[in-house]
């Protein structure tokens, strides 16, 4: 390096993945590569692919084509929302660390802009370092391991490797408790308080969690901290797990069937969101507010309101950037420029 030259740092911001389009083909092709990971189903590599090609993506595909159609505006929205963050936290972070060749940028595990390639598309000039800042809150291996996976396939092809900092996990960083509890304080103070304020969180099958995966662990504990943050009693707020799939039990309580027996109840105002979503998505904007909501009025209740995912927002936007400040700025000692 000479004497002048800047420290070549990445910072990648990643999510899960989204079709390209809201079409069939679109859907499929990203169903298939999603379904077809290991990390995500468990179920021995050759009997699933029979099940996934025979039975799962010549019909779900239209399903989830048709649901996509609902919220998909000029773009898939976590891909809007990704791009939205990425552009926010460059505006910052490279006028605040100039003295680094500081790049960031958006990835995706599945679907376009894929983690894959971006990795390949860095190896054509050599970095120093890479910064990987998953945008999943809670850890699991159904989410945030398939990132550490493409790093693990990328690594054995590189002579000289850049230094590495993949995060893995801030479901109870300050600021993400903070920013939750603002999210909730601010839409309360235009739309009410509900009854009941339900956390639900995207769920995964239980044998998973048996196994060691601390995702479920780490949603109770978000959800708890947010609670007390927000002073609710234990009969004002609850966690669910929603997107069940499969036969297999998955961890519990189910959000569809919680949302049900509180409308039996008598429950008749809820509120609803996902501290496990960075951005909103099918699974939120579809799924949480749509069927959900359906499913809790046509069951008795009487106002059910879905409290928007942290997405660009500036408390959140404060939140990713406290957590990649800290690795530059350690950064900021180890790849100092010769003078």
């Amino acid at each position: 390096m000479s004497a002048v030259s800047k420290p070549k740092v990445t910072v990648i911001l990643a999510n899960l993945g989204t079709p390209d389009a809201a079409t069939v083909p679109a859907v499929r092709q990203f169903l298939k590569q999603f379904l077809s990971d290991q990390r995500v189903i468990e179920i021995p590599k050759i009997l699933w692919q029979i099940i996934l090609r025979c039975f799962v993506l010549p019909f779900r595909p239209k399903r989830v084509a048709h649901a996509y159609a609902m919220v998909w505006r000029n773009d898939s929205p976590m891909r809007e929302i990704l791009l939205a963050q990425t552009e926010a936290l460059k505006h910052e972070l490279i006028a605040a660390y100039p003295q680094f060749d500081l790049n960031i940028v958006p990835a995706m595990t599945y679907g376009q802009p894929g983690i894959s390639d971006l990795l390949q598309q860095l190896q054509q000039v050599q970095q120093d370092h890479i910064i990987l800042l998953p945008l999943f809150p809670q850890y699991s291996a159904t989410s945030t391991a398939p990132l550490y996976d493409a790093f693990a396939k990328w690594i054995p092809q590189q002579r000289n490797l850049p230094g590495l900092t993949l995060m893995k996990d801030y479901h109870r960083h300050p600021l993400f408790i903070q920013a939750l509890v603002q999210s909730i304080q601010n839409f309360q103070i235009e739309h009410g308080q509900p009854e009941k304020l339900l956390m639900s969180f995207h769920g995964i099958p239980q044998p998973y969690a048996d196994k060691g995966d601390p995702y479920a662990e780490q949603c109770r504990t978000t959800a708890g901290l947010v609670a007390q943050a927000l002073g609710l009693s234990q009969d004002q707020w609850a966690i669910s797990f929603q997107s069940r799939f499969g036969k297999q039990e998955w961890v519990k309580p189910y959000t569809d069937q919680l949302l049900a027996e509180w409308a039996e109840q008598g429950v008749k105002s809820v509120q609803i969101l996902s501290p496990a979503f960075s951005a909103d998505c099918l699974e939120t904007l579809e799924e949480l507010a749509i069927q959900n909501a359906e499913l809790f009025l046509n069951a008795g209740g009487q106002s059910y309101q879905y409290i928007p995912a942290l997405n660009a927002s500036k408390p959140h936007l404060a939140l990713l950037s406290q957590l990649v400040q800290a690795h530059l700025d350690a950064l900021d000692v180890t790849l100092a420029p010769l003078m």
